[in-house]
């Protein structure tokens, strides 16, 4: 049973008064306070992708961290506590569930609020789209903890803004405000901070009225070689 990712089908702002939306899925994670990236919570993505991958009926995925915070990346006590194997075995964990989520069928649209740092800025970056509150912050800060970016994160980066200004996020580690992602290309829109998810939800909205398959057929095109 999964206990930090779940997958709903009705929005998540006003759950009782919205309609269904059984076409768009919404993988929400909930691991308060700041939804950090443990070996679990990979573990239950890859899971949760793997499950929308598996249906044929979707228009769109939109992954969500809640009104407060995106995801502010792995959660550094657990991570220290590793030792070199067991670290390796989490950045492969953790690469699995980013290529899981980039791998789903359907269009996805990450719904960004308060900040989206080192993992949880390359899980982000696994969308189709990224929609962020204009108060939020952005940051490839593996580096401030002694690390790298792992789970493809600088390659996901690199596609996303260029290979020099990917090295510059990455060689720092400075935090980015949210006028400056949409500048370098991080985020696609900005919106007030209570208005992230509706955001979402309208973009994914958009393809309701397409066949499932050819939503996929059109998103595979784009692996083509």
């Amino acid at each position: 049973m999964s206990e930090f990712v779940s997958v709903v089908f009705a929005p998540d702002t006003a759950p009782d008064t919205a309609p269904d939306e059984p076409r768009i899925a919404t993988l929400l994670l909930s691991r308060p306070p700041t939804n950090a990236l443990t070996r679990q919570v990979y573990r239950e993505i890859a899971d949760a992708a793997a499950g929308l991958t598996a249906r044929d009926d979707l228009a769109a995925v939109i992954v969500f961290g809640g009104h407060e915070i995106f995801c502010a990346g792995e959660d550094m006590p657990e991570r220290q506590l590793l030792d070199a194997g067991e670290a390796a075995a989490a950045d492969q964990l953790g690469r699995e569930a980013v290529d899981a989520l980039a791998a789903v069928p359907a269009p996805t649209v990450a719904a960004i609020t308060g900040y989206a740092l080192g993992a949880g800025l390359t899980l982000a970056l696994a969308a189709d789209w990224r929609v962020s509150g204009d108060n939020a912050k952005f940051g490839a800060t593996e580096i401030l903890a002694g690390l790298t970016p792992a789970a493809g994160g600088a390659s996901r980066l690199a596609a996303a803004v260029g290979p020099s200004k990917a090295k510059d996020l990455v060689f720092s580690g400075r935090f980015v405000d949210a006028r400056e992602a949409l500048n370098l290309g991080l985020v696609d829109e900005l919106v007030a901070p209570d208005a992230v998810y509706d955001a979402a939800l309208a973009w994914a909205r958009r393809f309701t009225d397409y066949p499932p398959d050819v939503l996929a057929a059109a998103k595979a095109s784009f692996d083509r070689r």
